[in-house]
């Protein structure tokens, strides 16, 4: 039977464009032009290529189940209670250093406006106001309505398109060489450009989570995944080709790349506008974050895998505890680093969800060989087993403070499940006196 308000086919593709365009693709084009020049473009086909290998497991598990949940129910039906606590877990984690990045994202758009915004201590005291200011709004039941998340949606996506309508019009080809900077590659730079880019392609699991609300999942969800990944490719390639074209060699100098960009071949009303763009799409996408994170730490709680008082609320129904947890981490995070780092280290969290999903694939080929499936991977275990290869060698390119940052979560957690499997033997105990 068909629910009300369910999600149709086109719908999904909409939401997970939305979910994946965002401050990546307004800030990082710089930084991958920086570290091998015109070559970034092949960086961004590599972490397509990876990133679409990746959503096809997610897609295939997907057939297997019709409930939220995602790479925790996949994690849990695949290898058992404690795998699956930990990818649960750190699924909380992961959104708690996504939110501090965007705070940073918006100090870092800020600051082509603002000079103090760039600034060090400027960075840290606005990014620690937002984080602080949201958390208030939150405790206070204050909810972010459809409507800013409509026009979190068109003002990012309207300032792109026409960047790519107008520049294409002015590429100069002399500024696609050299390939590398200086006209040579500089080893080792492929994997760290590669790490920062593939932060832009994140978000599309959060689509599969929410495969509880959508319309025939096991149908529609992989064939959305599939046309998500290459239209946001074509997005990708297309701002990259423009930003090269247009900067040649500045580009690995702009803070705001796109800004830059579109500043010198439309003037002030471009700049204005992608800046405007820039901070309504991360600020609204901030906001949006404060009060979604918060409820990853509260399904934990609710689910027995963390304390009680987690889930505990006030009498706006704002969950304060998980709240100021939240928002604390967060802080912590964002004082960390810039956001070209924090962008490196919320990618190398997304792994922790991402690796277990490519595994999960191997194991549910045998184990659910006969279990109807209305996708087929192509090449059988082939593509799981690139994605698996590839994620690790992408991760050997990080340095162990980056690592830790991004996998710490999966350390802390473990205290947390033992403390789980405890409670719950005991009140085994005592249902059974």
């Amino acid at each position: 039977m068909e629910k009300k308000n369910e999600l149709g086919f086109w719908s999904i593709i909409l939401l997970g464009i939305n979910g994946i365009i965002g401050s990546g693709i307004f800030l990082l084009p710089n930084v991958a032009a920086k570290m091998v020049g015109t070559a970034s473009i092949f960086v961004l086909i590599f972490d397509a290529l990876l990133v679409f290998a990746i959503a096809l497991c997610f897609a295939k598990s997907a057939t297997y189940f019709d409930t939220n949940g995602g790479p925790y129910l996949y994690a849990k039906d695949a290898f058992g209670g404690f795998i699956g606590f930990e990818v649960g877990f750190v699924t909380w984690a992961i959104r708690i250093i996504a939110e501090a990045t965007m705070a940073v994202a918006f100090t870092t758009a800020l600051g082509s406006i603002f000079p103090y915004a760039a600034t060090t201590i400027g960075k840290d005291v606005i990014a620690a106001t937002m984080i602080i200011l949201l958390a208030i709004m939150n405790i206070a039941g204050v909810r972010v309505s459809k409507v800013v998340n409509n026009i979190i949606t068109v003002s990012k996506l309207i300032p792109l398109i026409l960047f790519i309508a107008v520049g294409i019009w002015f590429i100069k080809g002399g500024n696609f060489t050299p390939l590398f900077p200086g006209g040579h590659y500089t080893s080792g730079s492929f994997g760290p450009a590669a790490v920062t880019m593939f932060y832009a392609f994140t978000g599309f699991e959060g689509v599969v989570v929410a495969a509880g609300d959508m319309r025939d999942p096991e149908h529609n969800l992989p064939r959305a995944l599939v046309i998500v990944m290459l239209i946001v490719l074509a997005f990708y390639l297309l701002i990259q080709v423009v930003c090269i074209g247009i900067l040649g060699g500045n580009l690995a100098t702009s803070a705001t790349p796109i800004q830059a960009a579109f500043g010198r071949v439309a003037g002030s009303f471009g700049s204005a506008l992608v800046e405007a763009g820039t901070l309504l799409s991360t600020g609204g996408l901030l906001v949006a974050s404060s009060y979604i994170t918060p409820r990853s730490g509260v399904a934990l709680a609710e689910n027995g895998m963390m304390p009680p008082a987690l889930a505990k609320v006030n009498k706006k129904d704002g969950p304060w505890v998980a709240i100021i947890v939240s928002s604390t981490l967060g802080l912590i995070v964002a004082l960390s680093g810039t956001f070209n780092y924090l962008a490196q280290i919320s990618a190398i969290s997304r792994f922790a969800q991402y690796i277990p999903t490519c595994l999960a694939v191997l194991v549910f080929m045998k184990t659910k060989k006969n279990v109807p499936s209305n996708f087929h991977l192509p090449l059988g275990p082939v593509i799981p087993v690139l994605a698996i290869v590839v994620s690790g060698w992408l991760l050997t390119q990080v340095t162990l403070i980056q690592f830790a940052w991004g996998f710490g979560a999966l350390a802390v957690a473990i205290p947390f499940y033992f403390l789980m499997v405890y409670n719950k033997k005991r009140r085994e105990r005592q249902e059974a006196e």
